[in-house]
């Protein structure tokens, strides 16, 4: 993982997962480019840094999509939340990573 700020992320990102870098550079502008303040670059930084994460990891990147697009189709609300539960579980762990890491 990159150094912990939206730059180094940027770079990480357009090197490594350019296919997030046009939804991470909307999501800039929309969220950090015209704030008055910072409050908001905390949340941007938590989304992507495990947005990130995940795209670089392509066979867990799969199995989160199967998870969510398994629990879409799932017509057992029980199912549904148990898959929904565990992508929920892996991208948390995700944010968690440090640099380097």
């Amino acid at each position: 993982m990159p150094e912990y700020t939206p730059k180094a992320l940027r770079v990480a990102i357009a090197a490594h997962a350019p296919q997030l870098l046009p939804d991470f550079d909307a999501s800039w502008r929309r969220q950090i480019a015209d704030a008055y303040d910072i409050g908001p670059v905390p949340a941007f930084m938590t989304r992507w840094w495990g947005e990130y994460a995940l795209a670089r990891n392509s066979e867990l990147d799969r199995h989160v999509t199967d998870l969510e697009t398994r629990a879409a189709e799932a017509t057992d609300v029980t199912v549904a939340r148990e898959l929904l539960d565990e992508a929920s579980r892996i991208r948390h762990d995700l944010r968690d990573l440090r640099p380097g890491e």
